[in-house]
C-alpha cells in the first residue's frame, strides 16, 4: 500500500478519535510499516505501559509484551511483520484506537487468527451518561486529554474494547487483558496494576466513539482472559531473576509454551491459577464469555509437542547459540543451573553456559548436524541442574522501620537456610510485615501480601521473638520451594498420566487432570466428555466429607515409583504414607513403609479404594497443594527419611502429617540425581548440584479448595 494511500484510508479514522496527522506520523516509519503489510493470516496488536505521567511506574508491561510476541512468533507461527507493538508513549487512547481498527479491523478476514493484548493500568472512571456512573477503563499512556488539566481523562472504556473485539470480522479473536480496575484500601508486597477512581469525566471524544461502536454490526465472540476474576482482586506483577513480569502473563505464556493438547478454557486457567499461587498471589484468573465450554482453538499452537523455549540468535563460530527461555516454569528458572541441557528438534544437544533473565547461551554438544542449526528452532529440557545450597528468601517490608529491618535481619540470619533482602529488589519467596490493623503485629505474609496462617506475633512482641517463632513454619516453606523446583510436566519424557477423583457410588467425579505431553502420543485429544467434567470451578472446589483418591496411568515401558508431598494451607506439610501389609501393628513395633511402584502399563488407585485405607477430606476449609513425584528408580532416601519419624498405629493414614519435611525434601532430590543415568558423566557438576534427567522423572502439581 503506497503511503498518501494509507494515510487517506485512516484519515476518517483519525478524525473520529480526535488525531491529527502530525501526531500520528510522530509515530515513525516502523508503525506505518508495519500497518501497511499484506493482509495476514494471523495478526496481533501488544500494548504495554510501564511509564505514566504524575503516576508510579510499573514495571513488567514491556517484559509482558516481549513475552506475548516470543510466544506467537516461536510456537503459533506469527509473523514478526504481522505483530503490532504500541509501548509507553506510543500506547496513547487514540493510537491504540486508532491501530486497532487498521491494523486489525481492516486486515482481519473470517477464520483468521486475532490477538490482543493490554498491559498497563487500569482504573474506575465518571460516565454521566450510563445508569452505572462508574465503568471500568484501561489507562492509556497520556492520561489526561491535557496534561496540565486532570478534569478530563483519556481513557478507553472496557465496553469501547469488548466492542472492538466483537466487531472484527473473524470468530478467532483472543485477548488478554493483564490489568485490574478497583483499587484496594491497602497495598502489601507486589505492585498491583491498579489507579484509583478517577474523579474527571471521560473525554468527550472516547464516549463519541463508544457510541459509533453501537451502531455497528458485532459479528465475533471474542474469548477474553482476565487477570483476576473478582471485581476487586489486583493484578499483580513479580521480580523474578533479572526482570518484572506481569503474573498473569508470565503464567498463561508459560503454560502456552510447554503444553499443546486440545482442552477448555477452564483447564488451561487452572494450570495458571496453579503457577499463580506458586508466585505467591491469590489473583484467579477468569473468562469474560458467554461461551459454556469455549475450547482455546485460537490458543493453540502449531506444533504438537511442548518446549521450553526457542533458538533466538546464532553467533559466528556456529556452535553458541542464544535461547529464550520463557516455558520454564518460573520458580524453576531462578535456580536453573549452568550446565543443564536441552535438545533441539534435530536432537542436538545443548549445553546452557550463561543465563540473564529469560535469555540464555548454550554451545552444541554433539557438533555433527550443527549445520542445520536455525533460529526459531525449538528447544526442549532434557537435563535439569539445581545447585544444591538453596535457600528460603525473605523480603523486609519497606514499611518497616529502620531499626525493625536490622533486627529482622539479624534473627533471620540465625536459620542456616533462610536469607533476607529488602522488598521490590529482589526475587523473594516471602514477605515478613506489620499487619495493617490496628494494634499492629508482625507477620509472614506470601509474596502478593496474604498472611500465611500462624505466624503473626503477639501484639507488642519485639521483631526477634516473631522471627524466632517461625523456626519450624520456615522449615517447611523451604520444603516445600524445594520439591516445586522437581515440576516438570512440560518437559518430562515419561509418559504419565494422574487424575484427582471424588468417589462416589455411580463412578468418580474428576476435579483435574495432569498428564505429560509424551501420553498424547497415543490419544489425539481430550475427549469432550471429559473435558466438561474436568473442572466445574476455578479453583477447583472438594467438599469437606469427600472421599477421594488419585488414579495414576503409567504409559511407559519401565516400572515407576512415586511419592506425594504437600501442603495445607501454606501450613502444615504433608504426605502420603504406604504402610507395609506384612509388618506387624502392635503398640511395641514401629510401622514401616513400602515403594509405592507401577507396572509398566498398570493403572492404580491411590490409596487403594477400601475401607482401611480411604482417604476422605475432613476437617475445616483449607487450599490443599499436593505433589506426585515419579522417578524409575526407588525413593530410597526419601523412604529412609519418612521412616526415621515414630509413627502410632493410630496415626496410619494414608495421607497424613509430615513431621521432617525438609529432610524429606532434600532426600527426594537426592533420590531424583542417583535416579540420572548421567550423573557420572556429568560428575565435575554432580559435587554442588543436584543432576535431573527428564526421562527419568516426572512431577506433577495439584491444587484444590476444600470447603
Amino acid at each position: 500500500m503506497k503511503r498518501r494511500t494509507f494515510l487517506h484510508r485512516i484519515g476518517s479514522i483519525l478524525a473520529v478519535l480526535g488525531v491529527t496527522e502530525a501526531e500520528w506520523l510522530t509515530l515513525g516509519n516502523r508503525y506505518y510499516q508495519a500497518l501497511a503489510q499484506p493482509s495476514p493470516r494471523k495478526l496481533a496488536l501488544l500494548i504495554g505501559i510501564n511509564q505514566y505521567p504524575k503516576t508510579p511506574d510499573l514495571s513488567g508491561c514491556l517484559t509482558d509484551v516481549e513475552l506475548q510476541k516470543e510466544l506467537l512468533i516461536h510456537r503459533f507461527g506469527f509473523q514478526g511483520s504481522d505483530i503490532l507493538t504500541l509501548t509507553e508513549e506510543e500506547a496513547s487512547r487514540e493510537f491504540i484506537e486508532a491501530a486497532f481498527l487498521d491494523h486489525l479491523g481492516k486486515q482481519a478476514k473470517p477464520g483468521d487468527l486475532v490477538v490482543f493484548h493490554f498491559s498497563g493500568y487500569g482504573s474506575r472512571v465518571k460516565l454521566e451518561t450510563s445508569l452505572d456512573p462508574m465503568q471500568n477503563a484501561l489507562v492509556a499512556a497520556n492520561v489526561s486529554k491535557n496534561s496540565q488539566d486532570d478534569k478530563i481523562v483519556n481513557y478507553i472504556l472496557e465496553e469501547t474494547l469488548l466492542l472492538l473485539l466483537r466487531s472484527l470480522p473473524t470468530d478467532r479473536v483472543t485477548a488478554v487483558l493483564d490489568t485490574s480496575f478497583y483499587a484496594p484500601s491497602t497495598v502489601l508486597g507486589l505492585k498491583i496494576r491498579t489507579l484509583e477512581e478517577s474523579l474527571g469525566k471521560l473525554a468527550a471524544e472516547e464516549l463519541d466513539f463508544l457510541k459509533k461502536l453501537k451502531t455497528q454490526n458485532l459479528p465475533s465472540t471474542p474469548i477474553v482472559l482476565a487477570a483476576t476474576s473478582e471485581p476487586k482482586q489486583p493484578a499483580r506483577e513479580g521480580l523474578f531473576s533479572g526482570f518484572s513480569a506481569g503474573l498473569f502473563t508470565y503464567a498463561l505464556t508459560q503454560y502456552l509454551w510447554e503444553f499443546t493438547p486440545a482442552t477448555t478454557i477452564q483447564v488451561a486457567l487452572s494450570h495458571v491459577e496453579n503457577s499463580l499461587s506458586k508466585l505467591g498471589s491469590k489473583q484467579q484468573p477468569t473468562l469474560l464469555s458467554n461461551q459454556k465450554n469455549p475450547d482455546v482453538t485460537s490458543l493453540l499452537p502449531d506444533g504438537i509437542i511442548g518446549a521450553q523455549g526457542a533458538v533466538s540468535a546464532i553467533e559466528e563460530d556456529g556452535k553458541t547459540v542464544h535461547l529464550w527461555l520463557a516455558g520454564l516454569p518460573p520458580q524453576v528458572l531462578l535456580y536453573y543451573g549452568v550446565n543443564s541441557r536441552f535438545t533441539l528438534e534435530t536432537t542436538e544437544q545443548l549445553i546452557l553456559r550463561s543465563r540473564t533473565g529469560l535469555t540464555a547461551k548454550a554451545q552444541i554438544y554433539k557438533i555433527e548436524g550443527a549445520n542445520s542449526l536455525k533460529v526459531g528452532q525449538l528447544v526442549q529440557e532434557a537435563v535439569r541442574v539445581l545447585p544444591r545450597n538453596i535457600n528460603l528468601t525473605i523480603a523486609l517490608d519497606t514499611g518497616l522501620e529502620r531499626i525493625e529491618r536490622v533486627d529482622a535481619t539479624s534473627a533471620f540470619a540465625g536459620f542456616s537456610h533462610v536469607s533476607t533482602v529488602v522488598a521490590g529488589e529482589k526475587p523473594a519467596d516471602y514477605l515478613f510485615a506489620k499487619q495493617q490493623e490496628i494494634p499492629s503485629h508482625y507477620g509472614l505474609f506470601s509474596i502478593g501480601g496474604e498472611l500465611i496462617t500462624n505466624t503473626t506475633g503477639e501484639v507488642g512482641e519485639a521483631v526477634k521473638l516473631t522471627v524466632q517463632k517461625l523456626a519450624p513454619k520456615l522449615s517447611t516453606l523451604l520444603a516445600a520451594k524445594l520439591w516445586r523446583l522437581t515440576e516438570n510436566q512440560g518437559s518430562s519424557r515419561l509418559p504419565i498420566k494422574a487424575t484427582l477423583e471424588i468417589i462416589n457410588e455411580i463412578s468418580p467425579r474428576l476435579v483435574m487432570q495432569r498428564q505429560t505431553a509424551r501420553t498424547f502420543k497415543t490419544e489425539t485429544s481430550i475427549k469432550k466428555s471429559v473435558q466438561t467434567r474436568l473442572i466445574a470451578s476455578l479453583p477447583p472446589i472438594v467438599p469437606i466429607g469427600s472421599r477421594m483418591q488419585y488414579r495414576v496411568e503409567n504409559q511407559s515401558d519401565r516400572s515407576v515409583y512415586l511419592i506425594l508431598l504437600g501442603l495445607n494451607n501454606n501450613h502444615t506439610a504433608i504426605a502420603f504414607y504406604s504402610w507395609d501389609p506384612q509388618e506387624p501393628n502392635t503398640a511395641d513395633t514401629k510401622p514401616l513403609l513400602q515403594q509405592v511402584v507401577i507396572a509398566s502399563g498398570e493403572t492404580i488407585t491411590l490409596p487403594q479404594t477400601n475401607a482401611a485405607s480411604e482417604w476422605v477430606i475432613s476437617g475445616l476449609a483449607s487450599e490443599c497443594e499436593q505433589q506426585l513425584i515419579f522417578s524409575t528408580a526407588p525413593f530410597s532416601a526419601t523412604l529412609a527419611a519418612l521412616n526415621t519419624t515414630k509413627y502410632s498405629t493410630a496415626e496410619e493414614q494414608p495421607i497424613g502429617p509430615l513431621l521432617n519435611p525438609l529432610d524429606v525434601a532434600q532426600a527426594l532430590l537426592q533420590d531424583l540425581h542417583n535416579a540420572s543415568t548421567l550423573k557420572t558423566e556429568m560428575n565435575g557438576t554432580a559435587a554442588d548440584s543436584y543432576i535431573l534427567d527428564v526421562n527419568n522423572w516426572a512431577s506433577f502439581s495439584f491444587s484444590f479448595q476444600v470447603v
